[in-house]
């Protein structure tokens, strides 16, 4: 499951546990009540770090209990569910009033990479896990706000389709000269250690929660547009 805790500004949305953290409805509804947490509790300078315990940030959706429904067309129904369930997770993060950075410390696969890629910051370990979208190689096509949320965050024409048409595995450096993540450790704890170093700086800027989250959506239209995210004008300027 996950859990949050607040240090001073920082406030920590954890995947405990040495599983795979597959995201299975029971998960996906606790990860969208702790970002209402998150953002009821809000103030200038919070900052949001995602992490995880284990070998695994998450290895997606959890397909085991999309299998379990006893026949094909119950399975795809299943799929469907965590599919739609976790749409509104995804615009939750991106429309957050403060920053909010990723700290992977495993393997991120399928809408585990996702749920990583939806962060402002992306920050991994470099020795140990991959990222990688499955879909290609099990035979899925993609839900319409993976390739919006990949087309926004991942400039490279060359790889996006290496991670969406060749299921490219991508280890922490090789992501970082690819533009998909901001910078590569030697180990989980230096992972979590850079991200505090990161959110401790950003809260130091105290912006307008508001502002902020409202300038993320201008950046990433076509996902906004896909997750059904209106943007407003916000002046919270004491000079106006």
């Amino acid at each position: 499951m996950c859990t949050l805790e607040k240090r001073g500004n920082l406030f920590f949305l954890t995947l405990t546990g040495d599983d795979e953290h597959r995201l299975s409805p029971t998960l996906i509804d606790s990860l969208i009540t702790a970002l209402s947490q998150v953002k009821s509790q809000a103030v200038r300078g919070s900052v949001l770090i995602t992490t995880a315990h284990g070998r695994f940030f998450s290895n997606g959706f959890d397909l085991g209990w999309a299998q379990a429904a006893g026949s094909s067309s119950a399975a795809r129904d299943r799929l469907h569910y965590m599919v739609e369930c976790f749409k509104p997770f995804v615009a939750a993060l991106l429309s957050l009033p403060m920053p909010t950075i990723a700290a992977v410390p495993g393997h991120a696969a399928a809408a585990g990479f996702v749920l990583a890629l939806g962060h402002d910051y992306f920050l991994m370990r470099r020795d140990r896990g991959v990222l990688y979208m499955s879909e290609v190689d099990i035979g899925l096509t993609f839900p319409d706000y993976f390739t919006a949320l990949m087309r926004s965050k991942i400039g490279s024409v060359s790889a996006r389709r290496d991670i969406l048409l060749a299921g490219t595995k991508i280890k922490g450096d090789e992501a970082v000269r690819m533009g998909i993540v901001d910078s590569a450790y030697d180990s989980a704890e230096s992972v979590v250690e850079a991200a505090v170093l990161l959110g401790e700086r950003l809260a130091e800027k105290k912006w307008n929660g508001e502002v902020y989250a409202e300038i993320r959506k201008s950046l990433y239209p076509e996902p906004c547009g896909v997750l059904g995210l209106v943007p407003k004008t916000v002046i919270a300027s004491s000079k106006l």
